[in-house]
């Protein structure tokens, strides 16, 4: 819509998002084409993946330290 000659204000409420919004995903996402923005949201959703096993089995971890201790 921008390289058609409209405003800022005038796109972003023809796709219904504020225009902070729209500077916020600019700047995140500015220099990357589709696809790598496609893959870039599959890898932290895959990394926010991995964190959570982790702090999981890290807090298992925890718990059978101190079953073992006789703390339980």
């Amino acid at each position: 819509m921008l390289a058609q000659g409209a405003t800022t204000a005038e796109a972003c409420r023809r796709i219904a998002i504020s225009e902070q919004t729209y500077y916020r995903w600019r700047k995140e996402y500015g220099g990357l084409k589709t696809d790598q923005a496609r893959r870039m949201k599959d890898l932290e959703k895959e990394n926010a993946r991995l964190r959570r096993a982790i702090s999981d089995l890290t807090l298992d971890k925890l718990i059978l330290q101190e079953a073992a201790r006789g703390n339980f």
